[in-house]
């Protein structure tokens, strides 16, 4: 099948749009696997999974349409302007996604549409035989997939596709595109946030405004059955750029975006490669930035401290659970008591940490949510996110939770992409799992240590002070929605 625009002259025939399309309001599509729904407070990542293929496409567009409050008829409008549209869905999402692309094609037939992300990587046939109108989908890495599309190669020889073939009227799922090993091929995504996004829309509650995230390298060494992008995109092997790539990206960055606060490495375990840790944090003392990442429980005090010095403000850390066995069965690969070693030698070296738990994995019980909730209050981190158990198609936990008869429902998040709770088991229904979330964030939140901590942040920044005010009425005005939404 040859698409609109093959055997044309120029290395870039094709007109590209990267599209993160509008959704529920306030949902974060490009949030990653931990929480792919709407967040207590306005939150938003940046989505650079578009971005990196977007750098490989000269004079291509992307638009973020959520952040940026673009709503269908403009996403329309500008997708209808260019003759290759790269959609970035999900499963929770994917609903919706299909319906602008009937839309789409509706107004113009010919434009040449194809989904990317994790759940079309896992269910690629299952999603175009859902979606006649849908031209074709990827399959785990898509970054020189979508530029061979946008050079005009026929979609029978693109590696790494799953196609609808219109002459032979079937799906054609051609063999997959081989992982990228040499991460320093790919181009800087900060350029492409510059040409198309406005930094001054995403926000992160625990991060400083405004930020700019990106990452360093592909794929995590740990195992955990719930993450969705190492089992599904990233894999399983740690494959990352060069510090020295990384310092250049770095000093690009603070020339585009010289009112950034703070930058984020958003690897899934930045930490996994310490010797690469240090070196890279010591490339980035001479730029003076402020900067954060994701980090395993398991950083010992030195490797922090290298870190600590030469800009590190905060790490975003997935404890998960409080309770050993749990922890043991979804693999997480860390221990109570090292998470707790690790916690108290961050701060001493005054670093934060925002710490991340979930409600819901294979053998929660009453006790042991209540175990997690003591355990982060022992913790005492300075701020905390808590999701519910969520089985995306694709990982591990998915196939436990069809294969025990876990799963109740479908639907990950709700008609307005809240949350909600899609596993239960024989003693804890889904119920008390789903309000388990509140009960946590009161018991953490409404203690003198949290308040004080936030007050005195109040106190001495006052962008900081109008933002937790803001913060402090998005998370009550949240789970009102959310009670209302659970009884009806």
């Amino acid at each position: 099948m040859a698409m609109a625009g093959a055997g044309t002259e120029g290395p870039y025939p094709v007109k590209t749009l990267f599209l993160n399309p509008p959704s529920f309001e306030g949902f974060d599509g490009g949030a990653g696997s931990r929480y792919q729904a709407r967040r207590e407070i306005k939150s938003f990542w940046y989505p650079t999974w578009l971005a990196q293929p977007a750098a490989l496409v000269p004079d291509s567009t992307l638009i973020d349409a959520p952040p940026h409050d673009i709503g269908v008829e403009e996403a329309l409008s500008a997708a209808c302007a260019h003759d290759l549209t790269i959609v970035h869905t999900s499963t929770p999402t994917l609903r919706n996604d299909i319906k602008f692309v009937k839309e789409l094609k509706a107004r113009k037939p010919e434009a040449l549409v194809g989904f990317v992300g994790a759940h079309v990587a896992v269910l690629p046939e299952q999603t175009l035989g859902a979606c006649a109108e849908l031209d074709f989908v990827t399959g785990r890495e898509f970054d020189f997939t979508i530029k061979e599309i946008a050079q005009g190669a026929d979609l029978k020889d693109v590696l790494g596709i799953t196609y609808w073939d219109r002459g032979k009227k079937e799906i054609v799922r051609n063999p997959e595109r081989p992982l990228i090993q040499n991460m320093d091929e790919l181009p800087f995504v900060v350029d492409v946030y510059h040409r198309n996004l406005d930094i001054e829309k995403y926000y992160i509650g625990y991060l400083q405004h405004p930020y700019v995230s990106l990452y360093t390298g592909r794929g995590c060494y740990s195992r955990c059955i719930f993450c969705l992008w190492p089992q599904t995109i990233g894999g399983h092997t740690y494959r990352v750029r060069s510090p020295e790539h990384v310092y250049e990206e770095m000093k690009r960055a603070t020339q585009l975006f010289p009112n950034v606060k703070e930058f984020f490495f958003d690897d899934d375990t930045f930490t996994d490669n310490r010797p690469r840790v240090e070196e890279i944090a010591r490339r980035l003392k001479p730029l003076g930035i402020t900067w954060s990442c994701n980090a395993k429980a398991n950083v010992p005090y030195e490797t922090l401290k290298v870190m600590r010095e030469n800009g590190l403000r905060l790490l975003l850390v997935g404890f998960e659970s409080g309770n050993q066995d749990i922890l043991n069965g979804i693999r997480k690969g860390i221990r109570v008591d090292r998470a707790r070693e690790f916690v108290k030698n961050c701060k001493k070296l005054g670093i934060r940490i925002h710490g991340t738990f979930i409600l819901g994995l294979p053998g929660e019980t009453r006790q042991t949510m209540r175990e997690t909730m003591e355990y982060a209050r022992e913790l005492d981190v300075d701020t905390i996110q808590v999701s519910l158990a969520a089985p995306y198609p694709g990982t591990e936990l998915y196939a436990r939770a069809l294969q025990n008869g876990w799963l109740k429902q479908d639907a990950l998040v709700d008609e307005h992409g809240i949350q909600d709770a899609t596993i239960e088991y024989p003693d804890l229904s889904r119920q008390e799992i789903f309000e388990g979330v509140e009960q946590f964030y009161r018991r953490f939140y409404m203690r003198p240590a949290p308040i004080l901590r936030i007050v005195k942040d109040m106190v001495h920044d006052r962008d900081e002070a109008a933002r937790r005010l803001r913060e402090g009425y998005e998370f009550l005005k949240f789970f009102m929605e959310r009670r209302e939404a659970a009884a009806s």
